[in-house]
């Protein structure tokens, strides 16, 4: 893959310009209060390089779904408040994102100073890449950066068409997210492992299926190994797993993955649960042997001790999918196994995002991986092989 030229590319000088900002600061809130901060951290840098240059910032990105219209919880309010603690300067949040008042507004901005437009998705045009609504958006700007890596996927406004109205380029968080995944497709040190959990074949075939073409492994965990279970021939209890169409599907991938020469590995033991409860009755069990009546609720500790080892001896591994209900204590120990493996390993490690994330940064360790991605539908999209709008629309080096 291309990659896009960056802020930091030699030569290019940032003096006098007026920066559009497109981060994704959709951070959990409650009660109108930041909880997790991961996403506003990470676009700091970015911001931090621009100020420190000479050019004047404007930060913009969604929050939660508000269909088009105000919706006062969904301010960016919290975001533009913790910006600044993150920044130690105020940034001021807008009253809108476009309009006159918006545009004066950007007009007037000094080198150094940073402020915030509000929501985007309080207007239609963002989620609909209206034209009219981008030529709005970049009124006043000299510039256009684009760090959003976990709206990329998206083709709106803020992430496409902006992006061909302004002099544009990546920010520091996409490209290295760029650069980091593109390398899990391009030339991964070898041996290459992928590590899939999650709960459903079906969702993830297009990742495995591409996966394939360049892992030496794949070690499957989550739901998911249920579908592949109940396909061989083995009873899966009450175990969740997916239909008969899905289940010819696992048996494909396993006809393939013997094709390609990658090893595509299931659990050989199970741990079980007799309902879905943090004091639901346990026992470790066989993976061909789950019992009536009993779900899977973890890979076992067999599964988790070889997994482990495949770990210790590859060059790259990725990893997408818990390997149990990790949101459980009592169901939480392959996750942590295979958490815990990847951040002790001297491999090129990367998390993709979403619940995987989630898990290494729950249990402290997300400093130990190479990389964290901040984008779990951007970074599963981009994996797959599909192009990401908001990638394709930037000037590539």
């Amino acid at each position: 893959m291309q990659r896009p030229v960056q802020v930091d590319s030699p030569g290019r000088s940032w003096a006098g310009e007026r920066v559009l900002v497109r981060a994704d600061l959709n951070a959990p809130l409650d009660a109108r209060r930041v909880t997790d901060d991961a996403r506003i951290r990470a676009s700091v840098a970015t911001i931090r390089y621009l100020l420190d240059n000479g050019a004047a910032v404007a930060v913009c990105s969604h929050l939660g779904r508000p269909n088009g219209q105000r919706v006062d919880d969904l301010s960016l309010v919290p975001c533009a408040a913790r910006l600044s603690d993150l920044l130690g300067q105020p940034v001021e949040l807008l009253a809108d994102c476009v309009g006159p008042d918006v545009e004066a507004r950007v007009r007037a901005l000094q080198p150094g100073d940073a402020v915030m437009l509000e929501n985007l998705r309080f207007h239609p045009g963002e989620e609909a890449n209206d034209a009219a609504f981008a030529d709005q958006l970049a009124a006043g700007f000299t510039a256009y950066v684009n760090d959003a890596f976990g709206a990329a996927h998206r083709a709106h406004a803020s992430t496409e068409a902006v992006a061909r109205r302004l002099d544009a380029c990546a920010g520091l968080l996409l490209g290295r997210e760029v650069e980091v995944l593109g390398g899990l497709l391009g030339d991964p040190t070898p041996p290459f492992v992928s590590v899939l959990g999650g709960s459903k074949v079906s969702d993830k075939l297009p990742l495995i299926e591409n996966l394939l073409d360049t892992s030496d492994r794949i070690l499957i965990g989550g739901a998911m190994c249920f579908t592949f279970l109940k396909a061989l021939g083995d009873p899966v209890g009450t175990s969740l797993h997916e239909d008969e169409a899905a289940q010819q599907l696992a048996l494909r991938l396993l006809d393939r993955a013997g094709k390609v020469n990658c090893t595509l590995q299931l659990p050989t033991d199970i741990l079980v649960a007799d309902r879905f409860s943090a004091d639901a009755n346990l026992q470790v069990v066989p993976s061909d042997a789950i019992p009536d009546g009993w779900m899977g609720v973890d890979i076992g500790p067999r599964t988790s001790a070889a997994y482990r080892d495949v770990i210790a001896t590859a060059g790259t591994v990725f990893w997408n999918g818990p390997m149990g209900a990790f949101e459980i204590p009592p169901f939480a120990d392959g996750t942590r196994a295979v958490a815990e493996a990847m951040a002790s390993s001297p491999a090129i490690t990367v998390a993709g995002g979403g619940d995987s994330g989630a898990a290494v940064s729950e249990m402290g360790l997300a400093d130990r991986f190479t990389w964290v991605s901040t984008g779990g539908g951007a970074a599963l999209e981009m994996l797959e092989g599909a192009v990401l709008p908001g990638v394709a629309a930037l000037p590539v080096a």
